[in-house]
């Protein structure tokens, strides 16, 4: 064979364009001037993990200690009769969301760290309730995810309606990566999708599988803390931590496995690889995945008309990094990525409002939003 010598920086140059063919990056490109002003709605806030909005506007707000707070004309009144929360680590009570047809039937869905059920610790809990007042009624649990754990890791959690009404929410792999994620009989690393009674929708992907999990919908996750719905192709979109390296955006697919552990893009916290692949067949491939890691957490679509050049791209908060990034996309390609609200804090959350403001959750601030000048 004949042996051809090549000079350092032309390895440089091949090694990275091999990654950058591997990574599919795309440049992150940071704001030169302000389009906007962030002003605080909600101060004083320790870790808002949810927010959503009743019909008049105020707003339903978790956090992760344990309170449910309706915010409403700059008054915070702290809703009773909240369930019991189990406050270890990354879990506490976490998600919140109306029912599509809230004004009629009055449901609010949450999810929040629950010590029932076998074994000591907890993990997710998914309920119901209405509002009557300062009071959570009519509490109605959904599902329980087994066995509890005293990990204090990855409980997940998102919760979205796609437009038949079906209810999907995320429980990370608890910590468990070798155990959980890619086994359909146990809990956790998973996406599930009920009808909004928690009863398991008979064409749900496993439902025919002996010993499955039947609300399991799709599998292989590590820690998904962004869930939301395409306002135009109706498609679940969700994110997930990945470890050092390899956070994920995928559009959700029936009977899906997206791959933790057997694939990643990451390497364990220490450096070393925990697996040697990236791809598989029989596993997806994610539309997108940050190395290094910005820690994703929270959601949604830019709608409205209030930011025109942002409109229809994909707002991602960091928790990492205390910024969001605009996910810029042509279709379901991404094409672009750039900083807004830099140095804003941990963002936990990140929503529109139904005044088509985006709104940003910040561990231990509050809740801004983005004003257009």
């Amino acid at each position: 064979m004949k042996k051809i010598a090549i000079p350092l920086l032309g390895i440089i140059l091949i090694v990275a364009c091999k990654q950058q063919k591997e990574n599919d990056s795309v440049a992150l490109n940071t704001e030169r001037k302000r389009s906007y002003s962030i002003e605080t709605v909600v101060n004083n806030l320790n870790n808002p993990w949810g927010m959503t909005w009743l019909p008049d506007g105020s707003m339903l707000i978790t956090e992760k200690s344990g309170d449910l707070i309706h915010f409403n004309n700059g008054n915070k009144v702290f809703i009773e009769n909240i369930p019991d929360v189990y406050i270890r680590g990354q879990g506490g009570f976490m998600d919140i969301e109306l029912h599509p047809n809230y004004i009629e039937n009055g449901w609010i869905y949450m999810t929040h760290n629950s010590s029932e059920g076998d074994g000591r610790g907890g993990n997710t809990k998914l309920i119901r309730a209405k509002l009557d007042g300062k009071r959570l009624t009519n509490i109605e649990a959904l599902y329980k995810a087994e066995p509890n754990s005293t990990t204090g890791q990855h409980f997940g959690s998102r919760i979205e309606f796609d437009n038949d009404g079906f209810l999907y929410f995320s429980i990370g792999d608890r910590g468990e990566r070798d155990v959980n994620p890619q086994d359909i009989t146990r809990d956790c690393g998973k996406i599930y999708r009920l009808n909004d009674d928690g009863t398991v929708p008979p064409d749900n992907p496993f439902v025919n599988e002996p010993n499955a999990k039947k609300a399991i919908y799709s599998y292989g996750h590590r820690n998904p803390q962004g869930i939301v719905k395409h306002p135009k192709t109706g498609k679940i979109w969700t994110h997930e931590h990945g470890p050092k390296g390899g956070d994920e955006i995928n559009i959700l697919q029936k009977g899906a496995n997206y791959g933790w552990p057997v694939i990643s893009y990451g390497i364990n916290y220490s450096g070393s690889k925990f697996t040697e692949e990236t791809a598989r067949p029989g596993m997806e491939q994610p539309v997108y995945y940050w190395v290094p890691s910005i820690a994703p957490c929270g959601m949604d679509f830019v709608k409205g008309d209030r930011y025109p050049d942002w409109k229809g791209h994909l707002l991602v908060g960091s928790l990492k990094f205390g910024y969001v990034e605009l996910v810029k996309l042509s279709g379901e390609t991404v094409i672009g990525r750039e900083k807004i609200a830099e140095d804003v804090g941990r963002v936990r959350n990140v929503k529109m409002g139904p005044d088509e403001y985006i709104y940003i959750a910040v561990e231990g601030h509050g809740i801004v939003r983005l004003i257009p000048n």
